[in-house]
């Protein structure tokens, strides 16, 4: 194929996936921008999780799932997580069939209850349905937001190669505007799509590749390995190891794990307990160190029954025990949303999002301009039959 026939065939691919998916891009960019400052905004707003801190001893996770049974007796506890002095206590229900995930904010304590939040209603809830499935059913949505978001990176490396300059001396024209007074709009239109979707390119493409990560199994796997990892590249909860009636006293064992936590890690921010979900199960605990940020966080598992901790042959154990691929995968999320590079970071994400979402109305209008100026500039008799 001649490098001409190759760049046209390339550039019918480029605009039938960029319209194709367009709409979706539009959609997940804008929610994106919406979601980078979440935490920032609700902070200004949300007050039910803080309280007067005292010199009491807090409530134990088995007093506060009672406490909290109360209101949702019939769901299954998820955790609960402990925070500092001036913080409520969280206990969380989840369960995915049917959906649902709300939260008891209580009193450390007292146990009084503070508050009820359902994580599905909202706007950021709005925000987050709209963005992994553009507000329809799951299994539906999440895979045509997948999809396309996996379509769009080859939409961009497309749109790399049509926009390299076959001479050196076009160049300068292709990395700035040079709009005169009378440039019409269509070249304008071109420009903003051409020159901005250069410069936006590479955090494109790092937004699309670490949501392709988290959309899709093989493709997370495949990037855990490519990068030389060696674990169960998964979170699972290992088995217990103890029997039970092996607990030391007549205090559950879960209650009296709080206090070993601090001691462990005095630094840490909030410490996340979590049931064990089966008789089999361990229990798992997430330790957060930054404010904003999971991928520094310690995932331990401890005995349900002696506290006795267990190691795992997964990536996500303790931070300092993570290799390079470990750190690299566990980093994915806070990567997507830019909180890896702290309120810098999270300016640049949603900068990128908010030009990405121009580059499927700007290529639209070169569509739509192309399509239909030849049928505006064909004379009339073009469309007539004419008799022999």
């Amino acid at each position: 194929m001649i490098k001409g026939e190759f760049r046209r065939k390339l550039l019918m691919l480029h605009r039938i996936l960029g319209i194709a998916t367009g709409l979706v891009v539009f959609v997940v960019s804008i929610t994106g921008c919406c979601w980078v400052f979440r935490d920032e905004i609700e902070a200004l707003y949300v007050d039910y999780d803080k309280v007067e801190p005292r010199e009491e001893a807090f409530i134990t996770p088995t007093e506060a799932r009672k406490l909290a049974e109360t209101v949702f007796p019939d769901k299954h506890v998820h955790g609960v997580l402990y925070g500092k002095p001036d913080e409520a206590v969280e206990v969380i229900f989840y369960e995915p069939e049917p959906e649902f995930y709300q939260s008891v904010f209580l009193d450390p304590y007292s146990g009084e209850r503070l508050h009820v939040k359902d994580h599905f209603s909202g706007f950021f809830a709005f925000v987050l349905k709209g963005h992994v499935r553009l507000w329809l059913p799951p299994r539906i949505g999440e895979q045509v937001v997948s999809i396309s978001v996996l379509l769009f990176m080859f939409v961009l490396v497309s749109g790399l190669i049509l926009w390299w300059p076959k001479r050196k001396s076009n160049l300068k024209q292709r990395l700035s505007f040079q709009w005169k007074p009378g440039t019409r709009w269509k070249r304008k239109n071109f420009d903003l799509h051409s020159i901005v979707g250069f410069y936006v390119y590479s955090l494109a493409l790092v937004l699309a590749f670490t949501g392709s990560v988290m959309a899709f199994n093989w493709f997370y796997y495949g990037v855990y390995k490519a990068v030389g990892g060696e674990k169960r590249a998964e979170f699972f909860v290992p088995d217990n190891i103890a029997l039970p009636g092996e607990a030391a006293d007549s205090v559950m064992p879960i209650d009296r794990l709080l206090p070993l936590l601090r001691k462990d890690s005095p630094d840490a921010l909030s410490y996340e307990i979590h049931y064990p979900a089966t008789d089999s199960a361990s229990i798992y605990v997430e330790v957060a160190y930054s404010e904003g940020l999971y991928y520094d966080n310690d995932y331990r598992f401890f005995d349900r029954y002696t506290l006795e901790e267990i190691e795992t042959t997964g990536i996500y154990g303790k931070y300092g025990d993570a290799g390079f691929a470990d750190k690299l995968i566990r980093m994915n999320y806070d990567i997507h949303v830019g909180s890896i590079g702290g309120i810098v970071g999270k300016i640049i994400a949603f900068l990128a999002s908010l030009v990405i979402a121009s580059l499927p109305v700007t290529g639209t209008l070169l569509w739509y301009g192309r399509k239909y100026k030849k049928r505006r500039n064909s004379p009339k008799w073009a469309s007539r039959t004419v008799a022999p």
